[in-house]
């Protein structure tokens, strides 16, 4: 949690900042499924969080955290409902009230069932068709995840005014729309909108922007929490399974992504700065569904999983990725799969049959000629590799790609 007094001692900061990552969108989710209004529900725990930061150094930490601040949340909300007139009078406000002592005993047995609905309805409503995936994507990490809305400007590279204005529309685009699990039909389409855009805010931190920034793994963080808590509000799915065992393994390798500011590719990272108890959860929740037929998360969570079981580059199997990649063209028509699935082929059969794959290729932005770049060079045609190189860095906007393609022409 940002914001936080430096002076409150760091046992209850911690304990607080833990709170806010773990509770947020549960207590969100309650508080808008009882008033129905997001900017009362989002105030009113905002206040809250505010409030434990002020009393719990002088109180102590409640046995109850959650408990305590769906409390507090709630009498911050009661305060300013009675300053609103026209509210006031159609809520009843002291039964309300008086029920807050008996259901803050229960709430956070916060019912399995119960909660992980609201949570559910929560994490639709952010996905909802009416909202662009950008929006989306910015309203969900907000609402969901408790990212405050500096933290999401900074993710997103726009000021924090720009930021708070976008995720005031889509609050206003989605105000009027039920706060109800819809319809099955819907459901798995709503579901499928909220992996995709987890899937979008994750790649935002592994695909460099313009200037400086090489990665962003906080994004990618966040992302990671997206996936999770989808899987625990629809449980079992094999998509939602593979999709975070595919984030968990592309993350796994953050530490190694980067080495004084400069760009290193996975063919050069130290694996042993991999993180392996990460790995080896992938691994794990792609057990269960290796044999089952492929989605598109399955098959891209199965190509990182080559990457991370061999012990060095030399030993990748890259047959079986090429063999991944043509299973995930068929499936998906992507050219992005086509260009990555003929460096694979060029890693089994030469550059001259990867090459052979990218004709006819359409493809915006700098990867396409990169590609084609390095595959000439290996086949030898160094200055048909010069040429495409240098429209590659011409193209590139991120100054640490630029800087690695810039160093590969000069090699040549």
């Amino acid at each position: 949690m940002t914001g936080v007094d430096p002076g409150v001692p760091e046992e209850v900061r911690a304990r607080i900042d833990e709170v806010w990552r773990t509770d947020w969108g549960r207590l969100l989710a309650l508080l808008v499924a009882q008033y129905r209004r997001l900017d009362l529900a989002e105030d009113g725990l905002a206040d809250a969080f505010e409030a434990a930061a002020r009393r719990w150094p002088a109180d102590g930490i409640p046995g109850n955290p959650p408990a305590w601040l769906l409390v507090a949340a709630r009498r911050k909300i009661l305060d300013r409902l009675r300053s609103d007139a026209v509210l006031a009078r159609r809520m009843p406000l002291l039964g309300v009230e008086a029920e807050l002592s008996e259901q803050a005993g229960s709430v956070m047995a916060l019912s399995g069932e119960e909660i992980r609905d609201e949570r559910l309805r929560l994490v639709l409503l952010c996905a909802h068709p009416s909202l662009t995936p950008e929006y989306a994507a910015a309203l969900t990490l907000r609402l969901v995840l408790g990212v405050p809305t500096t933290e999401i400007a900074r993710l997103f590279l726009v000021s924090t005014p720009t930021m708070a204005a976008r995720l005031t529309r889509a609050r206003h685009r989605i105000a009027g729309e039920r706060f109800a699990v819809p319809a099955r039909t819907e459901l798995e389409d709503r579901i499928d909108g909220a992996a995709g855009i987890a899937y979008l805010a994750f790649t935002t931190g592994y695909a460099p922007g313009s200037g400086s920034d090489v990665h962003r793994p906080d994004v990618a963080g966040e992302a990671i929490r997206l996936v999770r808590v989808l899987r625990e509000v629809a449980p079992g799915r094999a998509d939602l399974d593979a999709l975070l065992a595919l984030m968990l393994l592309q993350h796994a390798r953050r530490d190694a992504r980067v080495q004084d500011g400069a760009l290193v590719l996975l063919p050069e990272q130290d694996r042993s700065a991999w993180r392996y108890d990460e790995i080896d959860e992938a691994l794990d929740l792609l057990t269960p569904w290796v044999k089952t037929s492929p989605n598109r998360w399955l098959l891209e969570a199965l190509i990182a999983s080559e990457h991370a079981i061999a012990p060095s580059a030399g030993e990748t199997a890259w047959p079986r990725i090429a063999g991944y990649y043509a299973e995930l063209e068929e499936l998906t028509g992507s050219p992005v799969v086509r260009l990555n699935r003929a460096v694979a082929v060029a890693e089994t059969e030469g550059p001259l049959a990867g090459l052979a794959l990218l004709e006819g290729l359409d493809l915006p932005g700098h990867r396409l000629p990169g590609t084609r770049a390095e595959l000439l060079a290996r086949a030898g045609r160094i200055p048909e590799a010069r040429i495409e190189m240098e429209t590659a860095v011409r193209l590139v906007d991120n100054d640490a790609e630029r800087a690695h393609l810039a160093e590969r022409l000069s090699s040549w």
